[in-house]
């Protein structure tokens, strides 16, 4: 752990991501309460920041009571002037000169307060994230919760700078200028205080309009952020197809839709700014016609006037700064709100307390198994009926939409059975740990998924320690061999965003070798030689036979010619296994299993 990180502590014994998610929940609803929670064990260096801001301001609070005292020693014939001048000078070339180490003790206590918010609450969603369900991540548009995590918590580190700095610096400079005001001249001090309640009552005016614009705002930007990301993975698709200018169109007019969202901001946020200032310059001049008439009438000294005008001037600014900030805090709390979204949603995988799995033998039980998806009209899997014997290699075939991509969800836990059961070597996925079991699970997707990294990166990911021997073991079973010896770096080839610098059976051949290296007990393929040429299908499906040896093997397949070798078909109609067997038993019974291959062939 770095030195930093060790200064961005949490509260005692507690992981900040871990305890962000605990202040969410236990204040739900209150986001000022959520943002003060979140700075526990820290309000220290918040106190310190102001003692240093303080420290740092006091040249400017010190200047108008100087400048008055020069001012009215000259006007007086004072004939200590001179000494006095001297002094004062001095005074303020030193705290002038105290304002640069003051200032940067300032912004190491204020930094240190901020970015333990910002990277813990950044922290907290990507927990969040690895815990929701994957039909959330489904439902859910991955730009969305990139924005989450990138403007909405930006916006929450500012608005911590504002609510707990810039408002308590600005409460010290009203207080001082107040103070000082309040010994020399109470008239005057009553006259200052006039302005309190214009203010109170401009920002109350804006602050509900304000809200609901910065809400309408927020949204457009995660739908445009969400947009842009698809955007962005259909360009292959859009190019092939000449579909440039459509697209274009097409994105135009979600941003046309933002820019008015963020038009009626700006004008709502600039008619709120300008108001109050027009507001408080009116009352500045006010307040200089006011001292003079009282320095005309003898009330006060004649140097007064600048020290009266310098601190209204002041006041005026820190109310005006206030009224400046709503907007800053109003976006702030929206965003606080926006990331409750996803902290306090209950989809999430429960795994706590359940049994925990020490070993798998790999006999899997589907008993009149039923499964709908959240927004569907039916049941997917209608009272499925299996039994995968351990060592087996079932493949499921059928029509789209079947069910046969659910069976593999229910198999690696990423949905559980509405009714019926799953038994694994006889007990219920239901009542296991599933990150436990998950431990001996490897699974081969459809597309496969790369990282930007390294090839022997994206082999070895998940599995620490990993010898060469068994490295090369996997890459010779995953028929990689041929493709590491042709790149100029071999292993530590780059294979660049989604693996997009290698073609789709290299690409699919790491999965598998990526599999490989964690010799798991169960095996998940979903088509792995889908949409390839005969020569990579080749390897690829000797690389499968080297995968799926020995261990309880699922796999959907498309191609019936490729699961000749399997110990089981079952062909899956609406839900159910209407038939199960091997290859030759289907094709003798010629049932739904010979239609389909006739088609086939």
């Amino acid at each position: 752990m770095s030195s930093f990180e060790k200064k961005l502590r949490a509260p005692k014994g507690v992981e900040p991501e871990r305890w962000f998610i605990e202040c969410y929940r236990k204040y739900q609803g209150h986001p000022l309460k959520i943002l003060t929670a979140l700075y526990r064990g820290n309000y220290h260096k918040f106190v310190l920041a102001v003692f240093f801001f303080f420290c740092k301001h006091a040249c400017v609070w010190v200047l108008p009571i100087v400048t008055a005292n020069i001012i009215n020693d000259i006007t007086a014939g004072n004939p200590d002037s001179t000494g006095n001048i001297v002094f004062y000078t001095l005074l303020m070339v030193f705290l002038v000169c105290l304002n640069v180490p003051m200032n940067y003790l300032y912004t190491d206590y204020k930094s240190q307060s901020t970015r333990y918010a910002e990277t813990g609450l950044r922290k907290a969603l990507i927990r969040k994230l690895q815990q929701l369900s994957i039909s959330y991540h489904i439902e859910t548009q991955s730009g969305r919760l990139q924005s989450k995590i990138i403007r909405d918590v930006e916006a929450v580190e500012g608005l911590s700078t504002q609510m707990f700095l810039s408002i308590l610096n600005i409460g010290l400079n009203i207080s001082v200028a107040l103070a000082v005001t309040v010994q020399r001249s109470l008239m005057v001090f009553f006259f200052f205080l006039v302005t309190t309640p214009v203010a109170a009552i401009t920002m109350v005016s804006f602050r509900s309009i304000m809200k609901r614009r910065n809400r309408e705002f927020r949204k457009e930007m995660e739908e445009t952020s969400a947009r842009v990301m698809e955007m962005v993975e259909l360009i292959p698709v859009t190019r092939a197809h000449a579909l440039e200018e459509e697209e274009v169109e097409k994105m135009s007019g979600q941003l046309f839709t933002v820019a008015e969202k963020g038009y009626k901001l700006d004008l709502i946020q600039s008619l709120f700014g300008s108001v109050g200032w027009a507001i408080f310059q009116i009352f500045q001049v006010i307040c200089l016609c006011f001292t003079g008439i009282l320095a005309f009438r003898g009330k006060i000294p004649a140097g007064d006037i600048t020290l009266y005008q310098s601190y209204f001037a002041t006041i005026v600014n820190q109310v005006s700064a206030i009224i400046t900030l709503v907007p800053t805090i109003t976006k702030g709390i929206e965003s606080v709100n926006s990331i409750g979204e996803v902290l306090l949603s209950e989809d999430v995988e429960h795994n706590e307390g359940k049994e925990q799995v020490e070993s798998v033998e790999g006999h899997f039980q589907f008993q009149d198994v039923h499964f709908r998806y959240h927004d569907g009209e039916s049941d997917t899997l209608n009272g499925l009926d299996l039994d995968v014997q351990t060592g087996q290699t079932i493949a499921l075939v059928g029509e789209s939409g079947a069910g046969k991509s659910t069976i593999l969800n229910l198999v690696n836990g990423f949905y559980l059975a509405d009714s019926g059961k799953v038994l694994l070597d006889g007990r219920d996925l239901k009542e296991i740990d599933l990150r436990s079991y998950r431990r001996y699970l490897a699974v081969v997707p459809q597309t496969s998924i790369l990282f930007s990294g390294t090839i022997r990166e994206n082999i070895v990911y998940g599995c620490e320690n990993v010898s060469k021997e068994k490295l090369d073991q996997v890459i010779d079973a995953a028929n990689l061999r041929e493709l590491i010896e042709s790149l100029p770096k071999g292993l530590d080839t780059m294979v660049g965003e989604h693996g997009g610098k290698l073609s789709g059976g290299q690409r699919q051949r790491i999965s598998i070798a990526r599999a490989l290296i964690r010799d798991p007990k169960i095996i998940l393929l979903d088509e792995a030689t889908s949409a390839l040429d005969s020569i990579s299908e080749k390897l690829i499906q000797e690389a499968v036979n080297n995968l799926t040896r020995n261990r309880t093997t699922f796999i959907v397949a498309h191609r019936l010619s490729t699961i000749r070798d399997a110990d089981r078909i079952a062909v899956i109609n609406e839900g159910r296994c209407v038939e199960y067997g091997t290859y030759d038993q289907l094709m003798e019974k010629r049932g739904i299993f010979y239609s389909m291959k006739q088609i086939q062939s």
